[in-house]
């Protein structure tokens, strides 16, 4: 698929699948990385340490621990705690794409490792992600790459075709203790949502109003993700309530090679 087609498709069907984006030497430096990110887990747990908030458990798992670990549903911020991490938001296969999506000056809004733990990691209810980002207009792109096998089995990412023409909607609770990936409100017609498979070292790329979810993980191992979320400086921060506030993001092309950039909360009329 060319570049043209690839921004085509994501255009208009507010989702693109690109494979093979990482190598399998890199897939395997990830997977020990998460090893270690469990063990550091631990640690926060025995200390108490305030970084613990960004560690979530897995909140419907049977067993509070896997081969001695912590059975977690994921980790925030993983460029604060993980050098392979943050570089990995950074890698020229995916900002080539993603830098044709939407301009060359990049953003980064999120930096997120999802762990569906074997017989454990529940589902997602469908939802857009902007309707949680207080960010306009609501035109980021989540990257979703696939850590290991990303399958029906294991509840890989469904997506509804062209629902980031919904504009903006309201959703509840996206962790769910269901059998399947399902909508919290009834008036959402889910029955076009298609599953996206893949790979491992393959990525699916979506628009942040794109309806998506998953199920839950039925099979042995673990389905183990790496999110990131990217904006262009066009797009805003916006103010919760009346209160302004500032928040520096990551630079991660672009921009002169600034490192950062720090943004004034706006209050949308």
């Amino acid at each position: 698929m060319t570049l043209e087609q690839q921004k085509k498709q994501f255009e208009e069907e507010g989702y693109l699948i690109v494979e093979d984006v990482l190598s399998d030497v890199a897939l395997k430096t990830c997977e020990n990385e998460i090893r270690r990110l469990h063990e550091v887990t631990a640690e926060f747990e025995a200390t108490q340490d305030p970084a613990l908030k960004h560690f979530q458990r897995e909140p419907y798992a049977k067993d509070e621990e896997q081969d001695g670990l912590p059975v977690l549903r994921k980790i925030e911020q993983t460029r604060d705690f993980s050098d392979v991490f943050k570089d990995l938001a950074a890698h020229p296969n995916l900002i080539s794409v993603i830098q044709n999506l939407i301009g060359d000056d990049l953003l980064l809004f999120r930096s997120t490792l999802m762990l569906k733990p074997a017989f454990h990691g529940s589902a997602h209810a469908f939802h857009q992600d902007s309707a949680y980002w207080p960010m306009d207009p609501p035109s980021l792109v989540t990257v979703s790459i696939a850590l290991t096998e990303s399958t029906s089995e294991n509840g890989c990412i469904q997506v509804i075709p062209g629902s980031h023409k919904w504009g903006m909607q309201e959703w509840g609770l996206i962790a769910q203790d269901t059998e399947k990936a399902e909508a919290n409100r009834d008036d959402i017609d889910t029955s076009g949502a298609i599953e996206a498979p893949l790979k491992a070292g393959s990525v699916v790329m979506f628009h942040s109003l794109t309806v998506h979810g998953s199920g839950p993980n039925k099979s042995p191992d673990p389905r183990h993700t790496a999110l990131y979320a990217y904006f262009p400086p066009t797009v805003k921060l916006v103010a919760r309530g009346n209160a302004s506030t500032s928040r520096s993001f990551p630079v991660v092309s672009g921009l002169s090679g600034t490192e950062s950039l720090t943004m004034e909360s706006v209050v949308l009329a």
